[in-house]
């Protein structure tokens, strides 16, 4: 920060009222002391708050110029005899100066030891308001520091988990394309090129902060699709989505942990049935619904998928998305509820 900057930001904290009404408490006596005891001298109380005004200005502002980093005895020795200067000339110019410039009475605040007081005062008072607004500065700096961390870590922690597919389906899939190879070499051909887009869509989805609704569900089906192609009497696949909103912009991949736990949990799991999957334009709000057969019993510990994509959704929407999950009749449903106004620009999930 240059000088410029820490006078103005100095001058601008003075006026927060948890210093501005202490100084007020101090200089307020001062004023009418020195009204009181100079009762045959009409400018006393225009010199008490000048030399009141000006100590209280300069003395922070010249207190934290001199000493930026704060107060360092061991190298700082000629800047405090400067700082001390600048108390005593200030004080000084106020309270002799201009009395003998306005050929003024004697005064209760210009008396040798008045002026004495008003220079330790001078010295004190700036240390410690230049003091405290530093400190304040360096809090404020920190704080924003941690929350921008904060934000960085938690950025780069659903970078990592954005680009998560479970192990469990890769291997298994690899393992069966290895089978089909030496069985169907067709079936093994058109897994290897829908796991290799699959894939390649993954590594988009990672780089990108946006990109449309139509890709999104993309790399969905292909997810099913894979799982059909090792077990085509695994599950029933519906998908359903409302005219128009394939170029909606969505978070990459937010879908595919749903639907690889719709996977896991249902069919895999030996719950026979439908997945359906639709997506619906209600109002300001796009919905994704999701369902598998099989009851759930919630997230099990140490789960990721949906601890996951409800951290994604409330830093790409500030909140204004939601993630629900419900079971009953021996199905679960996700149900995750988008704002069309689309995610917050510039924010990585």
């Amino acid at each position: 920060m240059n000088e410029g900057s820490i006078v103005r930001a100095t001058l601008k904290a003075l006026f927060v009222p948890r210093r501005l009404l202490p100084i007020v408490l101090i200089s307020l006596p001062l004023v009418a002391a020195q009204v009181r005891f100079s009762p045959y001298e009409p400018m006393a109380a225009p010199l008490g708050v000048l030399l009141c005004a000006l100590c209280v200005a300069v003395a922070p502002v010249s207190y934290r110029v001199l000493f930026p980093e704060g107060l360092d005895f061991s190298h700082g020795g000629i800047r405090l005899l400067l700082y001390a200067t600048v108390g005593v000339g200030v004080v000084l110019s106020v309270g002799a100066v201009v009395p003998k410039v306005l050929d003024m009475g004697p005064t209760f605040l210009t008396d040798r030891y008045s002026l004495a007081v008003c220079a330790a005062l001078f010295l004190v008072g700036g240390w410690g308001l230049g003091r405290d607004i530093g400190f304040e500065e360096s809090l404020a700096l920190e704080r924003a520091r941690a929350a921008r961390l904060e934000v960085e870590a938690e950025q780069a922690q659903l970078l990592a988990l954005r680009s998560h597919l479970d192990p469990h389906f890769l291997f298994n899939t690899l393992n069966a394309i290895a089978e089909w190879c030496q069985t169907d070499g067709a079936v093994a051909e058109a897994a290897v090129l829908r796991l290799s887009a699959m894939l390649r869509s993954v590594l988009a989805g990672v780089r990108a902060a946006t990109w449309p609704l139509e890709r999104e569900l993309e790399l969905v089906r292909t997810l099913f699709n894979l799982h059909l192609l090792r077990d085509p009497d695994l599950f029933q696949l519906s998908v359903e989505v409302d005219p128009g909103l394939e170029a909606f912009p969505v978070p990459p991949l937010v879908l595919l942990p749903l639907a690889e736990n719709a996977v896991k949990h249902g069919p895999a799991a030996g719950h026979r049935g439908l997945i359906s999957l639709s997506v619906q334009a209600r109002g300001d709000a796009l919905v994704f619904t999701l369902e598998n057969p099989g009851a759930s019993k919630g997230p099990r510990e140490g789960s990721s998928g949906l601890p996951t994509v409800e951290r994604r959704l409330a830093l790409a929407y500030e909140g204004r998305a939601s993630l629900s999950l419900t079971t009953g009749d021996a199905r679960t449903r996700i149900t995750v509820t988008l704002p069309r106004s689309g995610p917050v620009p510039g924010v990585v999930t």
